[in-house]
């Protein structure tokens, strides 16, 4: 069988390289493409996903995605025709749209609510044949296919990752030494249109309760402010999720490393205009207790929740959050084994 896996963003390399890695073990061809994402072809590089077919840059614009889309459905359309491909892979739009003038079957991975994707809802669900969807999330699609797990759990479930300790040594983190990670993202995507994060005051704010408890780490999706340039991640991002595991704390405006810090039963907290609307971090707030969301007109009360956190003991809040964490692990399956196992038998 010959798969073609599209990688749109850096956390589809993240969801998909298991499954890259299983569907070459059973003796299938698999071929890939992605945007120019320097961090996208790094981290493919890292789990060799190569070669690949570079489809060029992303536009901000509604209209500029738009335009992009329609340029790659006709890359793709000829690379699946060339190649033959049976099965296409992705978290993205164009592979739904090739499968409806190709003879290729088209899979997508979706782990966001119908109300915050109408276009995904309008444009990609119709046309796959198969939409991925975590149990918590109901879909308006018979297409969807439900599983009890996170795409965050497909390539952060035990039986796929074992943090590396020397990832410590690597960013200069004494052993035993209290750290936070925070994220910041840009929201640019097409369902981030008139979303909010946190400001710059509001960064701040947090940087300055943090670091009066420990060493304050931070990654951004866009250009790092100056401010925080001395607080800048001081690993390569393939190492992230490892470091993540070892931290005291998250802190930040993103929905997929809020969700990532929560499942290695690490207390995260995020500030956006998402916040309370999504299911999936819904659940893992709702039901494990693992993770909280707050909107940006509450700061104040993250601010005091962050307060009221930092002021117990760090072993004890790790050891209550692991024991949240096996809690959720039993409900829930290995989600890369589950979307093999599918594929492979539904060909």
């Amino acid at each position: 069988m010959n798969i073609l896996i599209d990688i749109g963003h850096p956390g589809h390399v993240h969801l998909l390289h298991g499954v890259a890695e299983e569907m070459k073990k059973r003796e299938h061809m698999v071929f890939y493409s992605v945007r120019d994402i320097p961090i996208a072809k790094r981290l493919m590089e890292h789990y060799g996903m190569t070669p690949w077919v570079d489809l060029g840059g992303k536009k901000d614009s509604l209209w500029g995605k738009a335009k992009t889309v329609l340029h790659q459905d006709a890359q793709i359309l000829k690379f699946v025709r060339q190649n033959h491909i049976d099965i296409g892979l992705s978290s993205g739009l164009v592979l739904s749209h090739v499968s409806k003038l190709s003879h290729m079957k088209s899979y997508v991975f979706d782990d966001d609510d119908d109300i915050v994707e109408p276009l995904s809802v309008k444009f990609e669900h119709p046309l796959s044949n198969v939409v991925f969807t975590p149990d918590c999330i109901q879909r308006k699609t018979k297409h969807a296919v439900y599983y009890a797990g996170t795409h965050e759990l497909a390539y952060l479930h035990p039986n796929r990752f074992t943090p590396d300790p020397t990832v410590l040594r690597h960013a200069g983190i004494q052993e035993g030494e209290r750290f936070f990670i925070m994220r910041f993202v840009a929201l640019k995507g097409h369902h981030d249109v008139g979303q909010q994060g946190l400001t710059l005051e509001q960064k701040k704010t947090l940087v300055e309760l943090l670091k009066q408890h420990g060493r304050v780490i931070i990654t951004s999706e866009r250009a790092i402010e100056p401010e925080f340039e001395q607080y800048r991640l001081p690993v390569p991002p393939e190492e992230i999720h490892s470091l993540m595991a070892y931290s005291s704390m998250f802190l930040g405006d993103s929905q997929t490393m809020t969700s990532e810090a929560a499942i290695l039963g690490v207390p995260a907290l995020k500030c956006n205009t998402f916040a309370g609307r999504l299911s999936v971090p819904n659940m893992l707030e709702q039901k494990y207790d693992l993770c909280y969301a707050y909107q940006p007109t509450q700061f104040d009360e993250m601010y005091h929740h962050i307060e009221q956190l930092l002021a117990r003991d760090s072993e004890e809040l790790k050891k209550e959050w692991q024991t949240k964490r096996q809690r959720m692990l039993q409900d829930m399956i290995d989600p890369t084994e589950f979307f093999v196992n599918y594929i492979e038998t539904r060909r």
